[in-house]
């Protein structure tokens, strides 16, 4: 699985609710027909009206996937097998010049067309049916996703090596012309479309000429060129369109899934592909979803994190694929695995966030799926069976959840498992429920500190269970109260069983209560807190952002606020036209003129208030120093309520900020500061860009800032005492470039 980056912007919201329910599975070149209100042509302004997520993939949440071909014969290294082989000195090339030859010679296309190895046996991808005597049993891999729990299951269809796994005519170095000699892609719509499930296809092919067999050497063959991904770019773009094509209309895929590099596709032949997709959909009476790591503009398409996901709830709805191998996405003879808790948990994690999940297993290459892989599927499977009610149809809440345990964050970022101090939010579709995965047992009572009396009015909740061993089966929690602390509930003594994760069913009279946020803003399609909800971040949000977000244009009607925030929103796009300004929970926007009138909005820092700015890996306060001379260094140090600790974050224009310290006046500056490791310094307010910072919210109200002309970010250094200076550094995953605002 190729490394990918994630350089779109992110808007952190709760889930949105759009979509009609999916239409029929249907089977290979069926399909019920349905008239088509409007085509799609290949342009964005009419693929951009595509619904991305549709109502059954909100629903469906976990599918399965798997990294299954040539690339898993040498069972060596990963399943960059054919790309590392040629990459002198490298591991997979030294371990292929001892076991097969050097690859100038014994090639990867001869674990297609086979070959004898150094030992004298012949090696070649040939997986063979268990009706005929094989390991390969396609009905039972299907029955193992169903059991696992999966909405959605397919295969690999191509990866990046170029080998097309069913009967293709555009390309020669297919699985019915060689190797297997077995429509594999076929074969596997079938086993998945018999047993009720969503089909995904996975194709990885843009990468095949993009950069994955750059080690190898040049084919004079036209068939191996196609292979090696060797053709013209114009030729290349063509194959790359044409197999997709191939694979649309012999499968007729719910989920077509691509891998990274789509940037480096020729444009027009992108949107050939989407629009083909989406019209032949219509045919077909279904709704199709297409995801994307790059190379889309992100309107009619689903963005996918690879092995991660954000740290806070993010819209649109979002997808992640990541392996139960911590090392390869093929099988290979030293494989590594997650266990079923970290899977389990980043699983639960990441639907609280508005997300899905694919999860890859690696089949060996004769057909075989490794026991320990189905021993984490049916793990996962087992949680769902027994306490699926709160994942399935669910849809995120206006938080995620609480506790120590901090996942995602961006794509590559470690499956975690949490604590028994940790908990995930879910609700029902009638947001009349709302229920609290607890990711461990916490003894005899459970405090819930998101649902403290400063942030949620409890007044409907009706009743409180723990969802029992048996799905449908509950356990009354009668004993509960409500504090400045949080809502403690009473549990049973000891676990009532054994589980990787317990479940908490919230119930209320009507709507569940609107949740003051902790930072930025929730904004509300309808009055009183309630309807569709948006969590607003600090941050600029234009007509089609507020529709990224879930909210649209001219729909808030109510508010509420994080303390030391404000909202202003416009009548027109892009900040224009009147406006008007909320600096307090509003649940009725009619009174202010604003009510389904705000086009685009400025959550902000309210310029009065005052901020403890705290770095969340030591614990301590941004610090002027109090009376220092311009060009002082900024430091840090413990909390002590002085005016030396205290900032304004004002807004300059264009989304930058000035913070200003309460004792010196002062602002902090970045002082054209180059390198990692530099002080951040103070002077007094001169308008220059060294002055001017963004304040990105990173999740669970935490913060980097960034120096408009650095483009470093405030650092605290790590477990430094107080007095330690503050620093400026490159942002990346460490807490110590996080910080939170605390109004006060």
């Amino acid at each position: 699985m190729p490394r990918s980056s994630i350089n779109r912007r992110q808007f952190l919201a709760s889930a949105t609710c759009v979509a009609a329910a999916a239409g029929a599975a249907g089977a290979f070149g069926a399909g019920g027909a349905q008239a088509a209100s409007r085509r799609y042509t290949p342009d964005w302004a009419s693929v951009d009206r595509h619904p991305p997520a549709p109502e059954w993939f909100k629903d469906a949440k976990f599918g399965v996937y798997f990294h299954w071909g040539a690339f898993s014969v040498p069972a060596y290294d990963s399943e960059w097998y054919p790309r590392n082989m040629y990459a002198d000195g490298s591991n997979a090339n030294k371990h292929h010049i001892a076991t097969y030859g050097n690859p100038s010679a014994w090639p990867f296309h001869h674990f297609i067309d086979g070959a004898r190895d150094r030992a004298g046996n012949t090696v070649r991808f040939a997986p063979k049916l268990k009706s005929e005597g094989g390991n390969f049993d396609p009905e039972e891999w299907a029955q193992l996703f169903v059991d696992a729990g999966a909405r959605f299951a397919g295969p690999v269809a191509e990866h990046h090596d170029g080998f097309s796994m069913w009967d293709s005519q555009v390309n020669e170095w297919n699985s019915v012309d060689k190797g297997p000699r077995l429509d594999l892609l076929r074969i596997f719509t079938t086993a998945i479309r018999a047993k009720g499930i969503k089909l995904l296809v996975a194709m990885h092919h843009a990468y095949n000429y993009n950069g994955y067999f750059e080690h190898a050497p040049a084919q004079t063959d036209p068939g191996l060129k196609k292979l090696y991904g060797q053709l013209s770019v114009k030729e290349e773009n063509q194959l790359w369109y044409d197999k997709l094509k191939e694979v649309i209309d012999r499968a007729e895929p719910d989920i077509l899934w691509q891998d990274f590099k789509l940037d480096a596709v020729d444009e027009t032949q992108r949107l050939n592909f989407l629009a083909y997709y989406y019209n032949q959909a219509i045919r077909w009476g279904r709704e199709v979803v297409a995801t994307y790591k790059d190379g889309m503009n992100g309107k009619g398409e689903v963005f996918d994190y690879e092995r991660g996901g954000p740290a806070d709830l993010t819209a649109p709805y979002w997808l992640t694929d990541d392996s139960i191998s911590s090392n390869s996405w093929c099988h290979t003879q030293n494989i590594g695995y997650y266990s079923t808790r970290q899977m389990l948990h980043s699983f639960i994690d990441r639907v609280s966030k508005n997300g899905n999940m694919l999860l890859n297993i690696a089949p060996k290459a004769d057909g075989t799926v490794p026991q320990v892989q189905k021993d984490i599927l049916l793990g996962i499977g087992d949680h769902l069976k027994r306490f699926g009610e709160s994942v399935y149809s669910t849809r995120a809440w206006t938080a995620y959840g609480e506790g120590p345990t901090k996942m995602g964050g961006g794509s590559f970022t470690r499956p975690t498992a949490g604590t028994a101090q940790d908990i995930r939010f879910t609700r029902n579709k009638a947001n009349t429920v709302l229920y609290a995965t607890v990711l461990g047992w916490p003894g005899s009572s459970l405090t819930v500190t998101t649902l403290n009396t400063e942030r949620i009015d409890l007044s409907s909740l009706t009743s409180v269970k723990l969802l029992g061993s048996t799905a449908g089966t509950y356990t009354d929690l009668p004993k509960r109260t409500q504090d400045a602390s949080g809502l403690t509930i009473t549990l049973p003594s000891s676990a009532p069983y054994s589980a990787e994760a317990y479940v908490l069913k919230l119930a209320f009279s009507g709507r569940i209560p609107g949740l003051r946020p902790s930072a930025g803003a929730v904004g509300y399609r309808e009055v009183n807190h309630s309807g569709v909800a948006a969590v607003l971040p600090v941050g600029d949000y234009t007509a089609d952002d507020l529709t990224a977000a879930g909210l649209g244009p001219r729909t808030l009607s109510s508010l509420r606020l994080a303390p030391g925030y404000q909202v202003i929103g416009w009548s027109g796009d892009h900040f224009t036209g009147r406006s008007w300004t909320f600096t307090a929970d509003n649940a009725d926007l009619r009174g202010t003129g604003g009510n389904d009138r705000v086009t685009s909005l400025k959550v902000q820092f309210r310029p009065s208030t005052y901020f403890r700015v705290i770095n969340v890996t030591d614990g301590l306060a941004l610090d002027s120093g109090g009376d220092v001379a311009s060009g002082s260094d900024l430091k840090q140090w413990s909390w002590d309520g002085s005016d030396n600790l205290r900032w304004q974050a004002l807004e300059v224009g264009g989304g930058y900020y000035k913070l200003v310290n309460r004792a010196n006046g002062m602002v902090a500056d970045g002082w054209g500061a180059t390198t990692d490791g530099s002080a951040a310094r103070q002077a007094v307010w001169n308008g220059g860009n060294n002055q001017q910072w963004t304040i990105t919210h990173r999740g669970d109200g935490r913060y980097s800032i960034a120096n408009r002309t650095t483009g470093l970010v405030l650092d605290g250094g790590g477990t430094v005492p107080s007095g330690s200076v503050t620093k400026q550094w490159t942002y990346g995953n460490s807490t110590n470039l996080l910080w939170t605002f605390t109004a006060l």
